[in-house]
Formats: structure tokens, sequence, C-alpha cells
């Protein structure tokens, strides 16, 4: 037998005689399910091949068959361990399947690594530019024989383990870049999105799971809620309070904190919906008509945090250029509060993180991000302004009356006739709303460079809502009111772009 063979045998016999002195693995491994609220089982553990672990909706399989008997053993005692300190089920899957990374060969080597030798194995074994996720599985292993103090490891030892580095990923490297912000005028679409199913919802002429998409879009949106959280939502965690029969209803929803290495760290945030949004919860909650028993059911209908991240990205892709995803509304909503002045502890509330110091990274970017505030619509209480008209969207007569006949925008909207306030980059045959109404404020309108001229549009809008008032049809749930009240609005916007003030 060569002297290398020899050598890794006996390595491989004292690896074995670490394993066997590790008790017994229990018959049944139990871990609580935070998705579906449900306890779960992995039954024979010592002579199961695979562990089903649901995680998020999913089912995530953790194998042991790239390992001989003993380590796989070794593994399954680590998966063990790794629960017994409270880590998530993902946590612990996770670091189980870093072993195949890590492989047969170099577990074997760590099993017979004393305290003393730790850092010069370690040096050698880092220098193999791993995965996260094995060096993670190698710790374990450590603390695993720090526990039942095999191989001279002992307590006394887990600062050293903790000392031992970790491949450096900058996780917030897209918020600092900017990528990770969607666009003022993007925000500005999602905003208008959300107003116009609200208004539609009203006329019943929404399917159920576009509403339901429309609102778990709300949740990115205001909420910065990650994919899991707003899959978990069920009607327990919606309360929705009706205020009258002309009233718009109050909704408040609560959600649990994710992604905390502990499942005992997620602790419930109570959220209140946007007032003019609160028709799309209210009519998923009429369509549901939930009572008792059913309480349970899930909002969106998502059957994992996969699902409906994908359902948000799909309907982001159909309304913005470029798409986005749900984290990308997480990390936009986060950098729209810090722009606005908040503390560090409320910006840790707001995104459900346990510790403070987690998302400063967006206090360093914020000096970057200061100009999306001054251009920036929208920051106000009621989102009327989201996304301010950008000056190089503006045209001059001459550019309005060069472009096509299709692309100039007029209409009579409540009788009022309006013509030449703009033009449209897509053309006004193209646009299924309303024109004119509709818009002020659509990122493909181009204004016409004439502060009298949305001067003149913003005094005859104001005419007409009076008209409204005087005849009692201005309620402030009608459509029709809605909408206009929101043209004003944006109207304004431009008019006090043009004049140079601070809309």
């Amino acid at each position: 037998m060569a002297r290398s063979e020899h050598i890794q045998w006996q390595l491989e016999a004292e690896a074995c005689e670490i394993v066997a002195q590790l008790p017994s693995l229990p018959p049944v491994i139990r871990y609580y399910d935070d998705f579906d609220g449900k306890q779960r089982s992995i039954r024979d553990p010592t002579t199961a091949n695979c562990f089903a672990v649901h995680i998020d909706g999913r089912v995530v399989k953790v194998g042991f068959d790239h390992l001989p008997e003993q380590l796989a053993l070794l593994i399954k005692h680590v998966f063990l361990y790794l629960l017994g300190e409270w880590l998530a089920p993902s946590s612990a899957s996770k670091y189980a399947l870093g072993s195949k990374a890590v492989g047969e060969a170099e577990i074997v080597k760590l099993l017979g690594v004393a305290p003393t030798e730790i850092g010069s194995f370690w040096a050698t074994f880092f220098a193999r530019d791993l995965p996260a996720e094995a060096y993670a599985c190698a710790k374990s292993i450590l603390r695993l024989l720090c526990k039942y103090r095999l191989n001279r490891w002992t307590d006394s030892y887990h600062g050293v383990i903790s000392a031992l580095p970790l491949p450096f990923k900058d996780k917030y490297a897209v918020v600092r870049s900017g990528e990770a912000f969607i666009s003022v005028d993007d925000e500005a679409a999602v905003v208008r999105f959300l107003d116009e199913a609200a208004i539609q919802v009203k006329k019943s002429s929404l399917a159920l799971e576009d509403v339901q998409d429309a609102a778990m879009l709300l949740c990115a949106y205001q909420f910065a809620m990650r994919p899991v959280q707003i899959a978990m939502l069920t009607f327990r965690d919606l309360k929705v309070r009706r205020e009258g029969v002309d009233m718009l209803a109050s909704v408040h929803i609560t959600f649990r904190m994710a992604k905390q290495r502990s499942s005992s760290a997620a602790k419930p945030l109570l959220r209140r919906v946007k007032r003019e949004w609160t028709p799309l919860f209210v009519e998923i909650d009429r369509r549901f008509q939930v009572d008792g028993d059913d309480s349970g059911a899930r909002v969106f209908g998502a059957t994992s945090a996969n699902e409906a991240s994908r359902r948000i990205s799909a309907l982001l892709r159909d309304l913005l250029d470029l798409g986005a995803t749900a984290v990308n509304l997480r990390h936009t909503a986060a950098q729209r509060l810090v722009d606005a002045g908040a503390s560090q502890e409320e910006l840790a509330e707001f995104l459900g993180h346990s510790d403070t110091t987690t998302a400063l990274v967006y206090y360093e970017t914020s000096t970057n991000q200061a100009e999306r505030v001054n251009k920036a619509l929208g920051i106000s209480e009621i989102y009327q302004r989201v996304a301010r008209i950008a000056h190089d969207r503006f045209i001059g007569p001459e550019e309005l009356a060069q472009l096509k006949e299709s692309q100039q925008i007029g209409g009579a909207p409540h009788g009022v006739p309006i013509a030449g306030i703009g033009g449209c980059t897509s053309g006004q045959a193209a646009c299924p709303y309303n024109p004119i109404l509709s818009c002020y404020g659509c990122r493909k309108f181009m204004p016409i460079h004439d502060v009298q001229m949305h001067s003149k549009v913003l005094a005859d809008f104001r005419g007409v809502a009076r008209f409204f008032h005087d005849s009692s049809r201005g309620d402030a749930v009608s459509p029709a009111y809605l909408q206009l009240e929101r043209t004003i609005a944006e109207v304004q916007a431009v008019v006090a772009e043009l004049e140079g003030s601070p809309s």
C-alpha cells in the first residue's frame, strides 16, 4: 500500500471512530414550518437517504448520497444540531447541503484536526474558494464536535471557530451602485397602475386573480414586503373595517419578519393600507366571504414565495419598460424612507430587521440618491405626485406641430374642449384610458412648454370639480370624481414644474 493511501485510510478510520462516538439520532426529527404553520416530521433519519424539508411553501431535498454512510450520519447530526440551535429549517438545510461542496476527503481531514491545528488547516481550506455554504457547513461540524467534546474540542473553542474567516460577499453591492432601485418614472407607473386598479375594482371589471396581483404589488411597493411575507398572508392577518356605505374602508394587515436566522426572532408587523388603495383588499375580502374556519386561507392564493415573486415580476414586466422584481421595490421603498429623513430605528422597523445596523447602506447611498427626492412628485402622504415631469420631456409648439395627428392630444372631458396640451409617444388611439384625464402623470405624456395652457386646463378642471360638488355628485368614492381629483393634482405638478417652484 502506498504511503498516501495508507495515510488516507488512517484518516478515514479516525473519522469513522469520531462519528461512532456521536449519540444515536432520534427516531423522528421535528421542526416547525412557518409558511404553512405546521409541525413537520422527518421519520427514520438514520436510514433516510434524503430529508424532504418544507421551506417557504416548497420542498427542499437535502440528500446524503454523495457521502459514505458514516459521514452522511455526521451531516444528519449537523442538521439536527442546527435545528436545536433554533436556526430556521432553511438555514439548517443550506448548511447541510454545503457538505457537497466540502467533499468527502475534506470532511475526513477536518474531523482529524485538533483545535491547535485549525488555523493552518483553515488557511489551506479557505484558499479553495468554495461557496459560503461549504465553509458554514465546516464550521457547523466543528461546533458539533465541541458540543460532544470530541477530538479535544470543547465549548471553550466556540470563539476560535467564530473567528475563522468566511468568503466576503457584498450583499448590498447593487444598492451602492443604484442598480437595485427603480426609476422615478417607474414609481409613477406603479402608483398610476394601483390608482387605476382601485378605481376599476369598484366597477367589478377585474378578475379575482388580477385584483390579487395588484394587491401583492401594493404590499411590495408600499410596505417593502418580501415575497414570502406576501405569500404567507392569510385572511386572519387581514382586518377590514367599513366605516359606512359611502366611506372608504380602513384596511390593516399583519405579517411576520422574514429571513431571520432563528424562527423565534420573527415578530409580527402591523401596517395600514393607503386609503385610496383599500378597495383592492375590500374586493378580495368580499369575494372570498371569509368566516370562521376559512380565516386561514391565503389572501392572494399563492402556494409559495416563488409563486408570489413570479406573479409580481410578471406584472412589473408588463408595467415597466425594463421590468423589476419585488426586491427592487423593497430597496426603493427603503431608500425613499431614508431620503425622507427616517432614523435607523424607523427604517429597521419598516423593513422588519432585528438589527438596526443591517440597513446602514441606505444612509451611505442617500447623498447619491438625494436628487431622487428633489425630482420626485409622489413622496407625499397620499402618493399623488410620485414622479415630477422631467425637463427633457417638455416639448415646444413647433415640435408638437410636427407630431403625427394621432400623437397630438385632444378631447372634451366632461364637455370641456381641450387641445394642444402636448403629445403622446405611443399615440392617443392606442391609449385605453380617457384622453386628457389620463395624460397628466403618464410617463408617455410630453407636455407642451406653455404654463398658460396648463394653467387654463387646471382652471377648467377646477370648474368641473365645482360643478360636481354643486350638483351633489362630488362624493369621495365616485370613480369619475377620484380620477378628476388625481388629474388636478397632476396638472398642478406640471404647472409648478414650469413655474420653477416646488410642487
